[in-house]
């Protein structure tokens, strides 16, 4: 009989497990907590949305659209896309669901999205993205609120060595005025231009400020400035974005060749890039943007709405993961519950339950004798180890051990949730780990083990044994 051939993975999709897969839920977790301080509404939206969602709000031109969208017919003939990007979808939501309700809505969320592109490092054809959005609000102070975000969001994930890149892009008139100079500034030179920013000069001149071409770089750097075009109005807002940024204590620089080529975004624009020669930067290598967005005030105009300000963000899980690393190092310490004989499996099951009860992560073995399992609960990180034998099930007192420095000591089994949540809390504050109630208030406490069972010293306290609990 032929073998059976296993199909293989898509080139640029990725199967993730262990300390990657752990980095991946770390940014989730992390963005999920910091949206809710600042109140940003979790939603959920479609994987696909009909074709025109984006041709007409990321732009025909794009290459996004014409090169990279996965698009199909269904079987009624209608032409889909799966997603490329989070805010085309967003703003037809808020047009076709009745979101204007809430304006202003501050909404987040994550999930995959798919371009056809050339995998590397850090990018892929399914990849995933944080996003938060703020839809209906034309205040300054909603651009540097959402700035906080996810300023806060990179800090509390420890990427502390980046900069936002700044820049304005001006009102509707101030960006018409910027643009018709650089057409004429362009033309002037469209010979030099590289083949590529000559096909992009009557399209959107805009873009050609991105190129990389050497060719181009030398008519970019003496082209016109938007600060040249800017009305009065658009320079009152960019300044309130900086001085409210100045005062949140969000670091910032002035980046005057950061642009948006589509039509419809407005006044900010922004991206958050590693600092030169920090770790950040080296890890990222060329994709060295971590997070990026700008204001979008045009947006529902192309989708058939009324106008309605907006700005919103997006930055990659996989790339912020690249940067976390293991360093994040699964914070939570965790307990191996280990049975011997098939008298303590039952049990361990209800130390299990009570462990959990408690917020400590706990797991057991299924199999092996004791010497395997205690090698499974070392190999897998945990803090600490609870044997259940015979022995233990007689007197009533577990065994517990630190598996980091091999001391053992007693505790009531019936106690046992207890003294493990108080070992756990002192042995995260030790190791500088996430906030824990318990942990902040045991500052300066010492925990000693000995045969006769836990001896905690509560700052000068009388020592406390969990006999006594």
């Amino acid at each position: 009989m032929a073998k059976i051939e296993t199909p293989r993975p898509i080139r640029g999709t990725q199967d993730i497990i262990g300390p990657d897969a752990e980095a991946f839920a770390h940014v989730v977790e992390t963005f999920e907590r910091v949206r809710k301080l600042y109140r940003f509404r979790r939603i959920e939206m479609p994987v696909f949305e009909r074709t025109e969602v984006f041709a007409r709000s990321i732009g025909e031109t794009t290459d996004i659209v014409s090169k990279e969208m996965y698009s199909f017919e269904d079987r009624g003939g209608e032409s889909l896309t799966l997603r490329p990007e989070f805010t085309a979808g967003i703003a037809r939501a808020y047009l076709t669901d009745g979101w204007q309700q809430y304006a202003p809505l501050k909404v987040a969320t994550h999930g995959p999205l798919f371009r056809y592109e050339r995998p590397q490092k850090g990018r892929y054809r399914q990849f995933h993205q944080i996003d938060a959005e703020i839809i209906g609000a034309a205040e300054p102070q909603a651009d540097v609120e959402l700035l906080a975000l996810g300023d806060q969001v990179l800090k509390e994930l420890g990427i502390a060595d980046v900069t936002i890149h700044l820049n304005t892009l001006g009102d509707a008139a101030s960006r018409d005025a910027w643009r018709a100079a650089l057409l004429d500034h362009f033309r002037a030179v469209k010979g030099d231009l590289s083949e590529e920013s000559q096909e992009r000069l009557e399209k959107n001149p805009l873009r050609i400020l991105d190129s990389k071409d050497a060719r181009d770089k030398v008519y970019v750097a003496d082209a016109p400035k938007i600060d040249d075009f800017l009305s009065d109005e658009a320079g009152r807002f960019f300044a309130d974005v900086t001085s409210g940024l100045d005062a949140a204590g969000v670091k910032w620089v002035r980046a005057p060749g950061l642009v948006r080529g589509l039509d419809y975004y407005r006044h900010t624009a922004f991206e958050f890039i590693p600092d030169e020669g920090s770790a950040s930067a080296n890890a990222l290598g060329s994709q060295s943007t971590v997070l990026g967005g700008g204001r979008y005030d045009g947006l529902m105009d192309s989708l058939g709405g009324a106008p309605t300000p907006a700005v919103g963000w997006a930055a990659g899980i996989e790339r912020l993961a690249m940067l976390v690393g293991e360093g994040h190092a699964d914070l939570q310490p965790h307990v191996a519950v280990i049975p011997v004989g098939e008298d303590a499996l039952t049990v361990a099951q209800s130390v299990l339950a009570e462990i959990r009860s408690y917020g400590i992560e706990a797991e057991t073995s299924f199999r092996g004798n004791l010497k395997k399992r205690m090698q499974r609960a070392n190999a897998s990180g945990a803090a600490f180890a609870v044997i259940l034998g015979s022995d233990e099930l007689a007197s009533g007192l577990a065994t517990v051990r630190n598996l980091s420095n091999g001391e053992e000591y007693k505790t009531p089994i019936r106690t046992l949730d207890v003294d493990l949540h108080t070992l756990v809390a002192v042995h995260k504050f030790n190791r500088g780990s996430q906030p824990d109630p318990l942990a902040d208030a045991l500052e300066g406490t010492q925990v000693k083990m000995t045969k006769d069972g836990l001896v905690i010293s509560l700052l000068g306290n009388a020592p406390l044994h969990s006999d006594d609990q």
